[in-house]
């Protein structure tokens, strides 16, 4: 089953209270590779660029992505 853009957002606004979440397929429309260019989250707060990635990794665990592109993981003041 293929992934969407949609869903990759909608799961990290919902499992990170994430905000201003830019998400591209970068496939070809396949649905397995996906890069995520800025997610805006309270929780990315004190944390390490390493577990800012984790939890957008876990966010999404329940989706079977080949291959999965972070960038830019901020906190709102950021």
């Amino acid at each position: 089953m293929s992934v969407t853009v949609d869903q990759i957002k909608s799961k990290l606004e919902e499992n990170l209270e994430a905000s201003d979440v830019i998400v591209t397929d970068i496939s070809g429309g396949c649905g397995q590779s996906f890069e995520i260019t800025q997610v805006i989250s309270k929780q990315f707060a004190g944390k390490s660029l390493l577990q800012k990635h984790r939890l957008v990794y876990d966010a999404l665990k329940d989706f079977s992505v080949h291959a999965l592109t972070v960038k830019k993981c901020l906190t709102p003041p950021e």
